[in-house]
């Protein structure tokens, strides 16, 4: 395995156009047209290579234009194969892209579209969590190149929905994350579909002894392009490390919405059911919060992702599901509100922000309990993390869960209610002035307006009527619904 250049050599070289590369011109005007000029170091290294026929090995951390790096030179050279006039029949998959996640293949199709938009390239994408029959049409009608997660190609190539046989170009995108869910067997029946005689490509923010094993098995003298090296994080995110405790991490990430002026963020935790529940907490703060995590429907989770994108949402509260793959330009910050259990999260969760150059913020929440996990950080960043104690000025209570519930979930729970004198109602209770998400009267939930109804409805009398079992009862729902209480 051969390296080209270094990656110090890269830094102090002048950004190279696009238009400097040998791109067909409808290719170029894509790219002009999506706004793109300058290429990013990793394709600026890797364009060239895939163009020249060679198997390449691609280490860059997530949200530095690898999917462009590899889409836009197989683009190019599958140009050959255009044509509007030919059969189904004659568009067999030329280029297969595999990806480990719905939203990640989801994101490279809508790349690869971006890109041969001005050609007669037909393209589509596959995944699980969706009905297959709309996928089998498209494959039918024919396309040059494939996107998929390992297990809907494998779905397919069962019911023979499509043939790999004339594939010359394969990439296995974000490879270490497929092998950490498991899909290594998946990926070796699948590539035992293709021809020998193929160009390989494999792309990955970290490379583990596994994924050096799989490069050395199905790619051919491969080039190592790196352009940063393995395990690190973008120079362009500033991370900071707070002593925060359980019960006030909430109170802290509205406390650095607030005060750094964020208007979109996403939050990560490690389970599903802490996403659900942490995602409607935010909401009966005041913030326009969704969830995505692994429960969602596909449906679901693109529309959750499309409002997101369209600034519809304020804070994406997400699962490692939305660690790696999704490109939302101009991000702001990402809050770590659960330190990840591998490390390798780490830096993917993290290169949501300060993507393609831009600037993003990375906020970790540590408590007593991550010790072991902020070491394992340090171990794969090599370096000393300084966690900083965070003083929390929000004056609202907060109250502690039971040692037991603060393991699986997370403080967002009101308490239980106190009785409330039958006399009047109580005033609407309003909070901080210098909170601007708090800036209007508090309403109690309708649950909680319920209760406080059934509280006041007049009390069953004592025994002796045979009819006051019914009747009694009939006037307290009578109080819960506002009508005669006849």
């Amino acid at each position: 395995m051969q390296a080209e250049n270094t990656p110090e050599a890269q830094v102090d070289a002048p950004p190279a156009r696009f238009s400097t590369l040998p791109l067909d011109a409808k290719l170029l005007r894509a790219v002009a047209d999506a706004g793109y000029e300058t290429m990013t170091p990793i394709q600026a290294k890797a364009i060239p290579v895939v163009l020249s026929g060679r198997d390449v090995m691609g280490a860059a951390q997530t949200g530095t234009g690898k999917t462009a790096a590899f889409s836009i030179p197989l683009l190019q050279k599958m140009m050959r194969h255009e044509s509007a006039s030919v059969s189904p029949a004659r568009h067999p998959v030329r280029a297969l892209v595999l990806a480990p996640t719905r939203e990640l293949a989801d994101q490279v199709a809508n790349n690869v579209k971006t890109y041969a938009r001005h050609t007669q390239l037909r393209s589509t994408v596959v995944f699980g969590g969706i009905d297959m029959k709309p996928q089998t049409l498209e494959l039918k009608k024919g396309v040059e190149v494939l996107i998929a997660t390992p297990g809907r190609l494998l779905d397919h190539i069962e019911a023979k929905n499509c043939n790999l046989s004339q594939v010359e170009y394969v990439v296995l995108d974000e490879a270490d994350r497929m092998l950490d869910i498991g899909f290594l067997p998946d990926l070796q029946r699948i590539l035992s579909y293709l021809p020998k005689t193929r160009q390989t490509l494999l792309f990955s923010a970290t490379f583990s002894p596994e994924i050096k094993k799989l490069a050395q098995s199905y790619l051919q003298d491969p080039l190592l392009v790196e352009v940063a090296r393995p395990n690190a994080t973008a120079s362009t995110v500033e991370q900071r490390f707070y002593r925060v405790e359980e019960d006030d991490k909430r109170a802290a990430v509205r406390q650095i919405l607030r005060e750094r002026g964020i208007t979109q963020s996403i939050v990560f935790v490690n389970s599903k059911l802490g996403a659900a529940r942490l995602a409607r907490a935010f909401e009966r703060d005041g913030l326009r919060t969704s969830a995505l995590h692994g429960d969602k429907s596909q449906d679901e989770r693109l529309k959750a992702l499309a409002a997101f994108k369209a600034g519809e949402v304020d804070l994406l509260v997400a699962t490692d599901v939305a660690a790696r793959g999704l490109d939302i330009a101009d991000l702001p910050a990402v809050f770590n509100y659960d330190i990840p259990f591998h490390a390798e999260d780490y830096v993917h969760r993290i290169g949501r922000t300060g993507r393609a150059g831009a600037s993003g913020l990375a906020f970790t929440f540590v408590d007593r309990d991550d010790g072991r996990l902020t070491g394992e950080i340090e171990k794969l960043l090599k370096k000393k993390l300084e966690v900083e104690p965070y003083e929390l000025r929000d004056e609202r209570p907060r109250r502690s869960l039971p040692p037991r519930a603060r393991e699986t979930d997370f403080s967002d729970e009101r308490p239980a209610a106190p009785r409330r004198s039958s006399a009047s109602p109580p005033p609407p209770r309003r909070a901080p002035a210098s909170d601007p998400f708090f800036d209007r009267p508090y309403e109690p939930p309708a649950e909680d307006q319920a209760t406080a109804a059934w509280d006041r409805a007049p009390a069953p009398a004592a025994a002796g009527n045979s009819l006051s079992r019914f009747i009694k009862p009939r006037r307290r729902i009578a109080a819960l619904l506002g009508g005669p209480k006849g």
